[in-house]
């Protein structure tokens, strides 16, 4: 449904005996993928009370990946916001028709699946390969202002406490021990920051 507040009083006639949500955002307009959980909260909101999210099959598209030269939002970005939900991920474009193909029939099947459980979704669909600490680590780093902000650590902070907030923090993002997307970029920015601090240290 149109997005617009405008089309409010339409859109929330949809939310009611829901079994099956697309969400969609431009990669190219970081506003758009913003305004996911606006839109999760809406939907939260108009289906009250007794309304239960936990079994609805949930699709994020990231859509308009022909346009990769003006895209703000990367696919791990993405990933991460879905799968740390339980969400189900696809790159698609509906300019070219790249991943819709194989998002409809993902969907249709999981709302096949959801249905013939009884309308609970299947556990194995609710599976994910990460903690909620690391997707939020994960986004912590991405939008760090520097290295000491990224370890977690004061500005002026001892070697050991460099060392020692380093250490969790690799423990916790090591690439053979967290399967996040974006883990391994996290986990190189995080020896990164290390190096980099631990040289002005004296």
């Amino acid at each position: 449904m149109a997005g617009h507040p405008f089309f409010y009083e339409v859109r929330n006639e949809f939310y009611k005996d829901t079994q099956g949500v697309i969400l969609v955002y431009d990669v190219g307009q970081k506003e758009s993928f913003d305004a996911l959980d606006t839109w999760l909260a809406e939907m939260k909101q108009e289906l009250g009370p007794h309304g239960n999210m936990e079994n609805l099959v949930f699709v994020v598209c990231a859509n308009k990946i022909d346009c990769a030269k003006l895209r703000s939002v990367d696919e791990s970005e993405g990933r991460l916001w879905a799968e740390s939900r339980g969400f189900l991920y696809f790159e698609t474009s509906a300019q070219t028709g790249e991943g819709i193909n194989e998002m409809f029939q993902t969907f249709y099947s999981a709302i096949v699946d959801l249905c013939d459980n009884g309308g609970k979704r299947p556990m194995s669909s609710m599976s994910v390969s990460f903690t909620k600490e690391q997707a939020d680590t994960i986004r912590r780093i991405r939008s760090s202002k520097d290295s000491w902000d990224m370890l977690g650590v004061k500005p002026g902070a001892t070697r050991d406490e460099v060392n020692k907030a380093y250490r969790k923090l690799a423990v916790l993002l090591h690439p053979d021990k967290c399967m996040a997307p974006g883990s391994e970029d996290a986990f190189k920015a995080v020896v990164n920051a290390r190096t980099a601090l631990l040289k002005n240290i004296k």
